[in-house]
């Protein structure tokens, strides 16, 4: 059944709306919440149907439940398994996703699932209790969790609709690690890429992983190229937003290299911040403008520094993003990466977010 928040007795002895007007009161994002509640309002005006206020009230419940789940692992980088809940623990695969899972939790990341059986029973197994994090959806036959995270105390969230699972998939994932699988594994992988390729969530590292040998990504990805680049239905850089790997070890690879000079991006007014880990020399700079200048909308890449979430300023490269060119922002990325920099002091986990530097406080 879905998870439910329990209701703070004192507000058990007020009405809904006496409680909302407390809680209102000095709260940082009111203005945001009054927005929230004129929707509520215009959507009651026209609504009485029952199911449409049963799906409303199910997506807030999903989105309520998400975040108190995932608020205490804010500082921890996730790293998201797709694949097939009917793969066996015979198989290559499933041996290869616990062997990931233990490798992830020892670069210091957590791992989440969608807490099924297969490649995500696997996962889940390797990663442990106390570093899996599982999503189930509520479905009319199966899915029942796995056991090996349906025993993690505040670690399983029950969702009512997929829409809000994956919703929480792609805003709490840092690196998504896609297995091979069937329609519900190319579902997840398509809206990932959909949502990625569109800059609707920030860049994360997507690797393809399957055993060494198995043609399952290689063939796919030859047919991507051949298909849909070659009729210029996607852009011949969008295969860049794509890695592919054999083993755990190089699939990790991949994703911490994905964090070894950048940070996160994140949008400042019209222009987006790269936010990294060092400072870049001024010639690095110019370079980079050469090689990059289809990435800009207009003016170049230019160096500053900004505050990230957790108030830290950090060196950033600032732009205005041809939105339609997110396979070279990865090229980007992956350039950045490469660089011959010294880094900020590395941390012993390259799963955490916070790195030592100045605060903006």
């Amino acid at each position: 059944m879905p998870q439910t928040t329990p209701i703070p007795s004192s507000l058990m002895e007020q009405s809904p709306l006496q409680a909302l007007d407390q809680e209102l009161q000095n709260h940082p994002q009111r203005r945001a919440i009054e927005r929230s509640i004129v929707s509520l309002l215009e959507i009651a005006k026209g609504s009485t149907d029952a199911d449409e206020w049963r799906l409303i009230n199910g997506a807030l419940a999903d989105i309520r439940d998400g975040l108190s789940v995932f608020a205490p692992h804010r500082q921890t980088r996730k790293v998201t398994v797709f694949g097939s809940a009917r793969t066996s623990p015979e198989e290559p695969a499933y041996k290869l996703a616990q062997e990931l899972a233990v490798e992830a939790v020892a670069r210091g990341f957590e791992v989440m699932t969608g807490a099924g059986g297969g490649i995500m029973e696997a996962a889940n197994s390797g990663a442990g209790c106390e570093n899996s994090i599982g999503l189930n959806v509520d479905l009319p036959f199966e899915q029942h969790a796995n056991r090996f995270v349906n025993a993690c105390d505040g670690r399983l969230l029950h969702f009512r609709y997929f829409f809000t699972r994956k919703l929480f998939f792609l805003r709490e994932s840092d690196a998504l690690v896609v297995m091979p699988g069937g329609f519900g594994t190319f579902d997840e992988l398509f809206e990932s890429l959909t949502l990625i390729q569109t800059g609707r969530t920030p860049p994360i590292p997507l690797v393809m992983l399957a055993p060494s040998g198995d043609r399952f990504w290689p063939d796919w990805l030859q047919d991507i190229q051949s298909d849909l680049a070659s009729r210029a239905l996607i852009s011949p850089e969008d295969t860049s937003l794509l890695k592919q790997a054999s083993t755990a070890a190089e699939a990790m690879q991949h994703i911490c290299h994905f964090y070894r000079v950048f940070h996160t991006a994140q949008f400042a007014e019209d222009r987006m911040e790269l936010l990294l880990h060092s400072e870049l020399p001024a010639d690095t700079v110019a370079e980079l403008n050469r090689e990059f200048d289809d990435l800009v909308d207009e003016g170049s890449l230019s160096q500053g520094e900004s505050c990230d979430s957790n108030g830290i300023l950090r060196p950033c490269l600032r732009f205005h993003l041809d939105r339609r060119r997110v396979g070279l922002l990865y090229q980007l990325i992956d350039r950045l990466n490469d660089l011959p920099l010294e880094v900020a002091p590395a941390i012993e986990q390259p799963g955490e977010r916070i790195r030592s530097a100045l605060s903006c406080s």
